[in-house]
């Protein structure tokens, strides 16, 4: 690890023994991590077979989470462990490290990372390499609204997604059990903040499960849920036409959702929600889904960034160096990646997974070239996306989505498009079919609105088991009689 790398690709090459390995290293194991290491991992087979090149990933979650189909996974339509995709399993011929990047130093073309696990004692461990791909993704895009980090819920991960679920089963026993009308107004209050694809998605998913969940109380009906949607602009899904954008207003308001546009949430204090538009009320439920932001990763390197926290980038992917010219050896790609979109003016690409899956292809493609040619060989392509290829599910048969020819589609017709584009989309053969029997078990079966809450604290039944027992002094010693 004491190689002083050189510059351009001819100083990229070390030698060892008569063999030159390039060193690849991916920041990431995201869509564009992930995908990006995919489409290397089989251009490069035969070098890194040969031990020409090496790929490292570093993730710090030994798996990729297929962030689309976590609304179904909250719904309870697909198993949480079929939307996630283990690393080594897709990756036999990379080296994965489950560590966390904590600093990326390219001018001494090194990445130092933390192998430690949360609450352990730092495991430092140093990387260098010869080739840099930045796909660390991005995060929830959190404001200081009081009360938010207190009661607020996030929908990233698939344990926040598992744990909604449980959360908004959790509030129907509530209701169901308590004589406060307060309380159970609270607890059969859902509000949602943010109107993109996730939220519209979660919202409308947990929508029908909840309608169907009801069904086995005897004192709570469809009609006494309230669902609040948030959104601090005057549309939802922003990045759907318009058409499509009014369509599904009107779905989620026939639906009975209440959905308040140009508005923002003020405070959530004490599990009261304020808004901006003047209205208080109670809600034991706040799920917060108002956009991303890049991952704080890129703040510890010396990487070139926009004012968004981006990496600055060339519409080949590569890394754009404080002289607009190609920072060698440096390429990047999805949410943290400022890619011009030309069919937007320019503009920086949106966050999500069309374009981080899109770019991911054809960055492996221009590492390829680039390794054979030198950071600007003739060959080098430029990020040209094809239309808009989105969706979103609005539960069970209904979904809105855009056809790559430019059509428009709704209800059944766009929710088989939907599930069709996603299930292509997944990076894992075993996985497709186990989400395919997930959509065919669930088109015979209803579902099953159980929470299982306890699995989010398992330790819980166990610790109970020490407390004092009925009829015993609660200091009695370890050796009393039993």
């Amino acid at each position: 690890m004491g190689d002083t790398p050189g510059r351009g690709v001819a100083g990229t090459k070390r030698r060892i023994g008569r063999r030159r390995t390039i060193r690849i290293l991916i920041a990431g194991g995201g869509c564009a991590g992930t995908a990006a290491a995919l489409h290397l991992q089989r251009a490069l087979r035969e070098r890194l077979r040969r031990g020409e090149a090496e790929i490292t990933v570093v993730e710090p979650q030994a798996y990729f989470t297929y962030h689309p189909l976590l609304a179904e996974v909250a719904a309870g339509s697909i198993d949480p462990r079929h939307v996630v995709v283990p690393l080594r399993r897709v990756l036999p011929d990379c080296r994965v490290l489950t560590a966390r990047i904590t600093r990326i130093e390219h001018a001494a073309r090194r990445a130092l990372a933390d192998a430690a696990g949360p609450g352990e004692p730092p495991a430092p461990v140093e990387l260098p390499y010869d080739v840099l791909v930045v796909a660390p993704g991005s995060v929830s895009r959190t404001a200081p609204v009081p009360g938010l980090a207190e009661h607020g819920l996030g929908f990233s991960t698939v344990g926040e997604a598992v744990g909604l679920r449980n959360h908004v089963l959790e509030q129907l026993d509530l209701a169901s059990a308590t004589r406060d009308p307060a309380l159970r107004q609270a607890a059969l209050t859902f509000v949602f903040v943010g109107a993109g694809y996730a939220g519209v998605g979660a919202l409308a998913e947990l929508e029908d499960m909840a309608r169907t969940a009801v069904r086995g109380y005897h004192n709570v009906r469809a009609e006494d849920l309230r669902w609040v949607l948030v959104e601090a602009t005057g549309r939802i899904l922003a990045e759907e036409s318009p058409e499509l954008a009014r369509h599904t207003l009107g779905e989620l308001r026939e639906r009975g959702v209440d959905i308040r546009l140009s508005t923002t949430l003020e405070s959530a204090a004490d599990r009261v929600v304020a808004l901006s538009d003047g209205s208080r009320f109670g809600a034991r439920t706040l799920v917060w889904t108002a956009g991303v932001r890049p991952s704080p990763l890129l703040r510890a390197t010396d990487l070139p960034l926009d004012t968004l926290g981006r990496v600055r980038c060339l519409a080949t992917l590569q890394a754009v160096g404080l002289d607009g010219r190609a920072l060698p050896g440096v390429w990047a790609a999805g949410d943290c990646a400022a890619v011009p979109d030309p069919n937007a003016d320019g503009a920086p690409c949106a966050p999500n997974a069309q374009h981080a899956f899109a770019q991911a292809e054809l960055l492996a493609r221009n590492v390829v070239v680039a390794l054979d040619g030198g950071p600007h060989a003739p060959g080098l392509a430029d990020y040209r996306p094809g239309p808009a290829a989105c969706s979103t599910s609005l539960g069970p048969h209904r979904a809105v989505a855009h056809t790559r020819r430019g059509g428009r589609l709704t209800g059944r017709r766009a929710w088989w498009l939907h599930r069709a584009r996603h299930l292509r989309r997944l990076p894992s053969t075993e996985r497709r079919v186990r989400v395919l029997m997930d959509w065919v078990l669930g088109g015979v079966f209803s579902r099953e609105p159980v929470s299982l809450g306890a699995m989010e604290h398992p330790r819980s039944a166990f610790e109970e088991g020490f407390g004092p027992e009925p009829g015993r002094p609660s200091d009695a010693g370890p050796d009393a009689p039993r």
